[in-house]
């Protein structure tokens, strides 16, 4: 790579289901957050590729009764990000409630609170469009076959320009059924460009399949089809789903995921060129050039030249956290909406968490308190330092990789007052953790924790407790997992058991995580 290109991925975590907008000579980029909290998460760039997390536009999840409890996979699934009567916009759908839409005048807020556009069951995907040339508004979206029974179709509707609500009952407008191969037909993502409606959406599943394009003269039809970016022999795996931009010079841009299994649905950027191209699977595909040209003649790209803009300094999403004032920054999300009390702002460095008492401290897996961020692509080492501020026996705190299976370690109060260090993990079909190392003594009630995730995601855990020994490995190798849509998380927690009465907390400072 030279200082003339770039290399994908551009965003090498998981940033899933992104849609990317430009206002000025700025780029912003949203992607799915699912259960977690803030949610939406708001990307910044000036060269599309180099990117600065900025903000969330959803402090919390509504109703809030229902996200008070992990539900990994549920939430904010593949929002869309748009610009509009001088008003970001974003619509997303929740799949077990409907469509929601917030929008705010800058881009880090104020947002509104959501809006239920069309609620129902399996409702995924939406995507508004304003038409500059008519003056009306659309809107599109998917549909998840678990809650609806229906699947691989798109659905239209004509929509108030407002954005608050829905013209009519809505109609399909492209049947993935009738399309010869076509299967798991979403994501949608709506477009207006040369006298044709453009629905540039992705098909086949997110490890195998492809981006599609359809165009029609009428927003409700008929479209024709081609497919526009596909593996052929790369090795990039289903690269799909994601959103065009244009430049201020002109040139066009896709951005799109590849799903990599426990990093999740990392970003990649491909070129975009309109004229002839893509391959139709309907025999009555009209014949003519126009069509999106996406990477190299529709392969992903591994480098390419940068887009034509002015360059930028190297910059990425931050990972490392001293907690200033005790307030933790914006790459952390909390695994459903944060509670009262569980980070405890003060004067100095460091991460006050309290050991929030649960009947569940046996399975990370099922606690809101878990403070996480994405797992890194590439292989790293994760550090932090950790001071257990707790007399109640069993109090614990660490540092976790969670996911569908999890590993973690971190210190606990025995029951004689001693504190150990521990390491513990549970397989996917397991219902409570179990020791992964033979708990030893942390005199000083205070352990430095380390975890190098190396290729396929294995992990290994060590632990310095200030003996004088300095890092010590404990346990076998843990290869992390996702979840079924997200990737794995590394997180930092502090917990006791169920009981009556305040149970101290943890101070975590330090966090880092570096290149190995």
């Amino acid at each position: 790579m030279t200082s003339e290109t770039y290399r994908n991925p551009i965003l090498d975590a998981d940033w899933s289901d992104p849609d990317v907008v430009r206002v000025g000579d700025d780029f912003y980029l949203t992607a799915s957050s699912f259960g977690r909290a803030p949610g939406l998460p708001l990307l910044h760039s000036r060269d599309l590729v180099n990117w600065t997390l900025v903000g969330h536009a959803l402090e919390r999840l509504e109703p809030a009764a229902e996200f008070d409890r992990p539900r990994h996979d549920c939430g904010v699934w593949a929002p869309s990000l748009r610009y509009h009567d001088e008003r970001f916009w974003i619509f997303w759908g929740d799949p077990d409630q409907g469509v929601f839409q917030i929008n705010a005048p800058q881009i880090r807020g104020p947002w509104t609170r959501p809006h239920l556009l069309k609620a129902g069951k399996g409702l995924i995907d939406p995507c508004p469009l304003w038409d500059e040339e008519t003056g009306e508004a659309y809107l599109v979206h998917a549909w998840a076959k678990s809650r609806s029974g229906v699947k691989n179709r798109l659905t239209g509707h004509r929509m108030r320009p407002d954005g608050t609500g829905l013209l009519d009952e809505g109609k399909v407008i492209v049947d993935g059924d009738r399309i010869p191969g076509w299967f798991t037909l979403e994501g949608p993502k709506l477009y207006r460009h040369d006298g044709w409606f453009w629905i540039l959406a992705p098909a086949g599943g997110v490890e195998t399949g492809w981006q599609g394009a359809f165009r029609s003269r009428g927003f409700f039809g008929p479209y024709e089809e081609r497919i526009v970016l596909e593996q052929k022999d790369t090795d990039v795996n289903g690269p799909h789903q994601g959103g065009w931009v244009r430049t201020p010079s002109g040139e066009d841009w896709f951005l799109h995921f590849q799903q990599r299994g426990a990093y999740g649905r990392v970003v990649h950027l491909q070129p975009m060129r309109w004229g002839p191209g893509g391959t139709s699977r309907s025999s009555e595909a009209e014949s003519g050039g126009g069509w999106p040209v996406l990477g190299d003649d529709g392969a992903p790209v591994a480098e390419h030249r940068r887009p034509a803009l002015p360059p930028q300094p190297p910059a990425a999403p931050a990972t490392d956290d001293d907690f200033p004032g005790g307030r933790y920054g914006r790459q952390w999300q909390w695994t459903a909406n944060p509670g009262d009390g569980w980070a405890t702002q003060h004067s100095g460095d460091g991460l006050r968490l309290t050991c929030v008492r649960s009947a569940d401290a046996h399975d990370l897996r099922k606690l809101p308190h878990v403070l996480t961020q994405r797992l890194p692509g590439t292989p790293c080492a994760a550090e932090v330092e950790l001071r257990l501020d707790s007399d109640e026996p069993g109090a614990r705190a660490g540092l976790v990789v969670l996911g569908d299976a999890f590993g973690w370690i971190g210190l606990q109060r025995g029951t004689d007052g001693t504190v150990h260090l521990v390491h513990r993990f549970a397989e996917g079909v397991a219902e409570r953790e179990r020791d992964a190392a033979h708990p030893r003594i942390a005199p000083e009630g205070r352990a430095r924790l380390r975890i190098e995730i190396g290729a396929g995601a294995r992990c290994r855990f060590s632990a310095d407790v200030g003996d004088g020994d300095g890092f010590r490995p404990s346990g076998p190798v843990f290869t992390a997992t996702p979840w079924r849509w997200v990737g794995a998380l590394l997180g930092l927690f502090a917990l006791a058991p169920a009981g009556q009465g305040h149970a101290g907390t943890a101070a975590f400072t330090r966090f880092r995580i570096s290149a190995s």
